[in-house]
């Protein structure tokens, strides 16, 4: 991870003193870089770390990192992990800019060194996350959010790009299509865990992540708990918490009377369920796989995703 976080700074280099500037900045205020270690337990769990998992592990996070600075234009947010977005700092046009460079950086990354594998999974990773990102904003102008729906946005928002990690990892190993599929089908489950649990934390009291309680609700967000407990309402019930959602989703009373209610109808334990299922699915793939000091930390990397408290 020392030695990425040599090579990630070098991948972004400019020779524009402001970009330069504004990607110091980025490398300094990192989170927790989950997903440069997917890739790279994924390519020792078939092999080495070479030259081509380190350059694979640089364009996960600079397509990540670009996604996260477009993000905070897109919410108007202007801190992230405590720290100020690069919006709040730079302004929004040159949040944007800084972005589309990221992007464009982790394709001639893949080009320049002719890993055109690896720009195939970038590419459909790109487009797929637009394509989550448009949906849930497609649907929730109509509040209409299926469970179904919604495991298909949360798919593209959040899974495809540890679906990506895992893939590339073997990659960079030089994995038959089998293989590559089956460990992208690992990450995409992994994804799709990591995520609920996310939508959990919305509904818990002690919240740590650093998001408030009930952020979700009051930015009309509908998540998995919430779903199944207004599916499941009775007809009176369901009208009277959709329209706290609707209409008075700044009703911080009306706020905390919808996350009593999602607790007390089985919502959170409903998400749980399925999460674990998620989590379970991860773990039956990696038990195709001999033992080795890869597998276990993926392994306790699965347990981490739904065991975190941030």
């Amino acid at each position: 991870m020392k030695l990425f976080e040599e090579k990630f700074y070098a991948s972004m280099k400019s020779n524009v003193s402001l970009l330069d500037k504004v990607t110091r900045f980025i490398v300094t205020t990192k989170g927790k870089q989950m997903r440069p270690m997917f890739v790279f337990l994924c390519a020792k769990l078939i092999g080495d770390v070479n030259d081509k998992t380190y350059r694979g592990a640089s364009m996960i996070e600079l397509i990540h990192t670009a996604t996260l600075v477009h993000d905070d234009v897109v919410d108007e947010s202007f801190k992230r992990r405590n720290f100020f977005s690069i919006n709040a700092l730079w302004k929004n046009k040159i949040a944007v800019l800084v972005g589309d460079y990221l992007l464009s950086k982790s394709v001639l990354l893949s080009t320049d060194h002719k890993d055109y594998d690896l720009l195939s999974v970038i590419a459909r990773t790109i487009r797929e996350m637009s394509e989550g990102e448009l949906l849930q904003l497609e649907k929730a102008r109509k509040l209409d959010i299926t469970e179904d729906v919604y495991y298909e946005i949360i798919r593209m928002k959040t899974a495809t790009l540890i679906a990506a990690c895992c893939e590339i990892g073997v990659l960079s190993n030089n994995a038959d299509e089998v293989l590559a599929k089956k460990m992208q089908e690992f990450g995409t489950f992994t994804g799709m865990a990591f995520q609920i649990k996310d939508d959990l934390f919305d509904y818990l009291s002690k919240n740590v992540i650093g998001k408030p309680v009930g952020i979700d609700i009051k930015e009309q967000k509908m998540t998995l708990p919430l779903i199944y407990s207004l599916k499941n309402a009775n007809e009176k019930d369901r009208k009277y918490y959709f329209k706290s959602l609707k209409n008075y989703n700044n009703d911080s009373k009306r706020v905390k009377e919808l996350i009593e209610f999602v607790k007390s109808s089985g919502g959170m334990d409903y998400a749980i369920s399925v999460m674990k299922d998620y989590q379970q699915k991860a773990k039956n793939i990696l038990n195709d796989f001999p033992d080795s000091e890869a597998k276990h930390s993926l392994n306790l990397m699965l347990d981490y995703v739904i065991e975190r408290k941030f």
